[in-house]
């Protein structure tokens, strides 16, 4: 079998890379997880999770729609305000 360590010591950087702006560990994992462990996506989804959150939506709608959207800020923003 492959050796796993390489893989895993890459999620821990770009896990510690999310941490370090500011983002919660269970978000962080959350978010590496719902997407594959792409450091790229979970970062522009956690990015998208903080604005909309100030705006004022529900955290569980918006991680819905973020999904939903793949996200895509602006069809993810019109489709919470159609909520």
């Amino acid at each position: 079998p492959p050796c796993l360590l390489p893989q895993f010591l890459g999620y821990l950087r770009a896990c510690d890379r999310l941490l370090k702006q500011g983002y919660e560990e269970g978000q962080v994992e959350e978010a590496m997880e719902m997407f594959q462990y792409s450091e790229k996506k979970a970062s522009e989804f956690l990015h998208l999770l903080a604005q909309f959150n100030d705006m004022g939506f529900q955290q569980n709608e918006i991680k819905e729609v973020l999904l939903l959207c793949e996200n895509h800020r602006e069809k993810a923003l019109e489709e919470l305000m159609t909520q």
